[in-house]
């Protein structure tokens, strides 16, 4: 049997999509800029109008020296930012010589039922090039259901001058909508950086 396949030539026909088919896309909701903060809160802008939320992290550049980044949440008006959580933790690693590699689960900063606040990054350097970069990803968080998950991949500039990309998973395990987030470093303030916090539709 032949098979008919059109020219790349008729997509330029399309002009748009039938009604039954939703483009999707990512609506920025807030912007936030670091400047020797302790800490940068998103106490709003999370609700029921998106089943998922992505914060975006760039360069984020800590004052203190050798240090994690870190991220908790929490519910209605509270600032307590304890919420329970399972996590899991792996790295991918290699140092500007290249005589350092390293694949592995990262069973120190993992958590179990734990309410502190959840490591995202290896210890990142304070020199003038060193930053992280990343992004979270949170799903129906205002669920009243069901736990609420999120993924993580951050790319950092360790104290070391090596290389780190860090994975993160796991769940707030809470039925009640979170409607708050704090991002700050284990030590010490956030130097510089922007957060971006997007609705995925």
């Amino acid at each position: 049997m032949a098979l008919n396949f059109a020219s790349n030539n008729s997509l330029s026909a399309i002009t748009s999509l039938p009604a039954s088919i939703s483009g999707g896309g990512m609506t920025l909701i807030s912007e936030q800029t670091a400047s020797s903060s302790a800490t940068i809160d998103f106490t709003s802008g999370i609700d029921s109008t998106y089943d998922s939320y992505v914060f975006k992290f760039y360069d984020i550049h800590p004052a203190t020296d050798d240090q994690p980044f870190k991220f908790q949440a929490d519910t209605g008006t509270n600032t307590s930012y304890n919420q329970t959580m399972t996590t899991t933790r792996f790295k991918a690693g290699q140092n500007e010589a290249g005589s350092y590699t390293v694949l592995s689960y990262e069973s120190g900063s993992d958590q179990a039922q734990g309410s502190g606040f959840q490591t995202l990054t290896q210890n990142i350097g304070n020199a003038n090039d060193e930053s992280c970069a990343g992004q979270i990803q949170l799903f129906q968080p205002s669920s009243s259901v069901f736990v609420k998950h999120f993924m993580a991949r951050f790319q950092s500039t360790q104290h070391s001058e090596q290389s780190y990309d860090d994975f993160t998973a796991g769940y707030f395990n809470t039925t009640t909508p979170l409607t708050r987030f704090q991002f700050k470093f284990n030590s010490g303030n956030i130097d510089s950086g922007v957060i971006k916090l997007y609705g995925i539709s």
